[in-house]
């Protein structure tokens, strides 16, 4: 019987989405003067306040305020309507030093033995339902959201947008799990004051349907774009006034958006969140690792659909396990448990194997903290940081170095395809 399956994304303006890019903007500043920063910092926002916490251990020194005020203004909260503004809100500062108990699980005299930064499970997951290799429901649901905040700043075609954002997206599946029709799209954003309710919701709902979703179809790929038909259900702004948002509306913290960061709730999630965390911290770093690991996977044949779990307990090089699941569509005559063997052969999963080989200890973490960790396209770029204690730093890095199909060859050859 089909059945139906959905997915959330929010945007960049959301107050958790906020917090995770603060977090991580703090994270690059560390790692652009300092590389071998420790770093694992929590933002709390809510009406015109925002509160930094957590343990670093860097040879540098930041102007956290300053980092923390140029992310709310670049999200785009800008005014004072808003109840929050990157020039106006208070900040405060509970950042301490690392607990020296857990740096001595970590830090080795060899780089080579480093130890995992915490305990836990990680998973990464991998499907040929995209051309990106992502659950389709996500992909569409952050691709509305990108498409929103695009217009919000172009300011002309959509003129009323704030920042706060959600949508949904429900897709409905057959027997043999292939996406059939796009059953329902949910979006809610938040606006400028309008005259009546009446007017205001006909002219968002207008300029989603007519504006929107054709610009999200031109991304995607003819055959997906034939799943927008003429029977979706919209629910544009369903509550209906949406003025006040963002964290006047609603406290955010770091780490609570971890689905929309990852499949979607396809696959599994070990629980960790990632923004605010250097590499040593393999909530962050193994979560990577499994999402290059499966990708690379399924893009060489091994299957159509791959789930990849690891695990650490602190302090310990190895990872205590590696399980593959492949749901039924293996093309290999192999067993999940012996595809897991193969795989742990061809990818080294210890935490300092995982930093080099994605080159995670480079301030590539503040693209990542919207729109999902997984399924964007890897590209170089070169990012300025300034510190008045540091002065000017220019870097040139690659972003979302997991994405990379540069393991396809090795994983065909341990497979014989």
């Amino acid at each position: 019987m089909p059945y139906l399956f959905t997915s959330e994304s929010v945007s960049e303006g959301h107050p958790d989405k906020i917090a995770d890019q603060i977090s991580d903007a703090l994270l690059d500043n560390f790692l652009a003067f300092d590389p071998d920063s420790k770093v694992a910092c929590e933002t709390l926002v809510t009406t015109g306040q925002v509160v930094l916490a957590g343990e670093v251990k860097s040879g540098t020194y930041l102007d956290v305020q300053h980092i923390a005020r140029d992310m709310i203004n670049k999200i785009g909260y800008t005014k004072g309507e808003y109840q929050f503004s990157g020039d106006s809100c208070g900040v405060i500062s509970l950042i301490h030093e690392q607990s020296q108990d857990i740096n001595q699980g970590v830090d080795r005299a060899s780089k080579e033995q480093q130890g995992a930064g915490d305990q836990g499970m990680m998973f990464g997951y991998a499907t040929t339902e995209t051309e990106n290799y992502m659950p389709l429901a996500l992909d569409i649901a952050h691709k509305i959201l990108e498409t929103l905040a695009n217009l919000r700043r172009e300011g002309n075609t959509i003129p009323y947008l704030r920042p706060d954002a959600k949508a949904q997206v429900t897709i409905e599946y057959s027997d043999e799990n292939i996406p059939q029709r796009i059953d329902t799209i949910v979006v809610s954003t938040q606006h400028d004051p309008f005259d009546t309710d009446e007017v205001m919701l006909a002219r968002i709902k207008k300029d989603i349907v007519q504006l929107v979703i054709p610009k999200v179809k031109e991304q995607l790929s003819e055959e997906i774009q034939a799943l927008f038909t003429d029977s979706i259900t919209y629910h544009i702004n369903p509550t209906g006034k949406f003025v006040i948002g963002g964290p006047h509306g609603d406290a955010g913290l770091t780490g609570r958006k971890i689905i929309v960061d990852t499949y979607g709730g396809k696959g599994a999630h070990g629980g960790g969140a990632f923004s605010g965390k250097d590499p040593s911290k393999v909530d962050r770093s193994a979560a990577y690792a499994a999402r290059h690991a499966a990708k690379n996977l399924v893009a060489a044949g091994v299957a159509d659909e791959i789930l990849v779990q690891v695990s650490y307990a602190i302090g310990v090089v190895e990872p205590t396990s590696v399980f593959v699941d492949t749901f039924d569509t293996a093309k290999v005559n192999l067993t999940d448990g012996e595809i897991a063997e193969k795989v742990r052969q061809v990818f080294d999963f210890k935490p300092f194997s995982i930093e080099q080989r994605l080159q995670l200890r480079n301030p590539i973490y503040s693209e990542t903290a919207a729109y999902g960790h997984f399924g964007k396209a890897p590209r170089r770029v070169k990012k300025v940081f300034e510190s008045p204690y540091n002065g000017k730093i220019e870097k040139q890095v690659e972003l979302f170095t997991w994405e990379k199909l540069d393991s396809v060859e090795a994983v065909k050859a341990a497979f014989g395809l």
